[in-house]
């Protein structure tokens, strides 16, 4: 089964799917956000292209661990996927993944210019891994 991950944002969606064994993340795109409609469409479009069993979402929390209007969107977005798609959903915690995700484009030497473009797809990478790991280690305790 495949696992979708999501960075959610204002402006952009990151997109990042797993390998069929669930064990490796690979970026695939970057939604422009339109509204929801058009957003949950598109997203219910890569589940069925991906044959995604489970979508898990970046939760943004504050570093206190509680939730912010960001970390509240997320959420609220989240069950507009569920009720529309019928989708089975997870949360990770992403804090820090976009600082992880720029130092990371840095360090390859990518220019600004370029980062701008696939920095969420490279955060939903990181969510995803995140979540991926975490599974495994889990499943083998």
């Amino acid at each position: 089964m495949r696992v979708l991950g999501l960075d959610v944002g204002d402006k952009k969606i990151g997109v990042a799917v797993s390998d069929e064994l669930g064990l490796i993340a690979q970026g695939i795109g970057v939604i422009t956000r339109q509204d929801l409609k058009q957003d949950l469409k598109k997203i219910e479009e890569l589940i069925q292209q991906y044959n995604v069993g489970k979508v898990i979402l970046g939760l943004p929390r504050n570093m206190n661990g509680t939730l912010g209007p960001q970390g509240e969107a997320v959420k609220k977005f989240g069950e507009a996927l569920k009720q529309n798609s019928g989708i089975e959903l997870g949360y990770w915690d992403e804090r820090l993944s976009t600082v992880e995700a720029e130092r990371s484009l840095i360090d390859a030497d990518m220019s600004r210019r370029k980062r701008k473009g696939v920095i969420d797809k490279v955060a939903a990478v990181l969510i995803l891994q995140g979540y991926l790991n975490y599974r495994c280690h889990v499943d083998t305790e």
